[in-house]
């Protein structure tokens, strides 16, 4: 981890310092209620969420691949849960857990672009068919077989995308690489929270109401607007002037509200309101990496093809 690197963290630990202080306060002052409760709840899970990424990041590239490698395995483990299975699907499930998983990840290892990048959405698609019709059951064939991919999409192909950027050879931006991934991080989560304190102050539009009730149009708005100039002013981290750093981060809050949304209508569609109870205030693993899933891929993508 660089000086740059370490600053960063630095900082993020002094503004949830200032968070901690300001939920202790609010409690003293108005009480123990559900909402201060929850608010406090999800500063400590941020807490730990940021200590764990400090320490990964003090590792290296092996610290950050196993990371998320046991992100993408928990994310895709609450992916399953959620979806309708059969014993048929058994041959397709163990070989995207133990098998497709720990390939693609030892593919970013060795950054084998070439095969990193079509490995999943190529090869593996057209296997976990061929897979799950071996146990013979062809009731809902189509449907079990589309929500394996999708989980691997979602859960391993995009989450892998995070610690690829560590592969990527930038002139001028040797051992850095790391700030990339703080800058994606922090801006695709500082849009989130933007958009929920936003929607909470001036939100009164419903943008799909049947959806995520919760999200406005003024909370999407100013959400976006914010962490897009939070990106600009973090252009000192990146490679990206401050003019390259507001459209990247641009782009990249629209991808993560886009991935809330539809992360959202999958929990919709299976009556639950999150994935899962992993983490005190914020819900399940993939309740937190929704719009990292979608934001992920674009960012790699983009990066690689203006800057290397």
């Amino acid at each position: 981890m660089d000086r740059q690197t370490l600053n960063v963290f630095i900082a993020v630990g002094l503004f949830l310092a200032l968070a901690s202080l300001v939920g202790q306060i609010l409690k003293w002052k108005k009480g123990a209620t559900p909402v201060i409760d929850n608010l406090n709840a999800r500063i400590n899970a941020w807490w730990v969420m940021v200590a764990v990424l400090g320490v990964a990041f003090f590792f290296g590239k092996p610290g950050v691949l196993l990371l998320f490698y046991l992100l993408s395995f928990f994310a895709l483990r609450e992916f399953i849960t959620l979806t309708q299975t059969r014993g048929g699907d058994y041959p397709a499930l163990v070989a995207a857990f133990y098998c497709v998983l720990p390939f693609q990840y030892f593919l970013v290892y060795i950054e084998w672009y070439g095969m990193f990048s079509i490995f999943i959405p190529v090869f593996v698609f057209l296997l976990m068919p061929f897979l799950a019709s071996l146990g013979g059951d062809t009731t809902r064939f189509l449907e079990r077989t589309a929500k394996v991919q999708w989980g691997l999409m979602i859960c391993v192909f995009s989450i892998s995308h995070v610690p690829a950027l560590l592969t990527l050879n930038i002139a001028g931006y040797e051992g850095r690489n790391l700030l990339l991934i703080a800058f994606l991080v922090l801006v695709v989560q500082s849009s989130d929270v933007l958009q929920y304190i936003w929607g909470k102050l001036m939100g009164k539009t419903k943008v799909a109401p049947n959806l995520s009730p919760s999200k406005t149009l003024e909370g999407l708005i100013g959400g976006v607007v914010s962490a897009t100039l939070l990106g600009g002013a973090l252009f000192w981290m990146t490679p990206f002037s401050f003019l390259g750093a507001l459209a990247l981060a641009f782009v990249i809050c629209l991808m993560g509200f886009i991935g809330g949304l539809v992360m959202s209508a999958i929990k919709r569609d299976r009556g639950v309101k999150d994935w899962g109870h992993m983490i005190e205030g914020h819900g399940g693993m993939l309740d937190r990496l929704d719009s990292v899933c979608f934001a992920a891929p674009v960012f790699f993508h983009l990066v690689r093809y203006n800057f290397t």
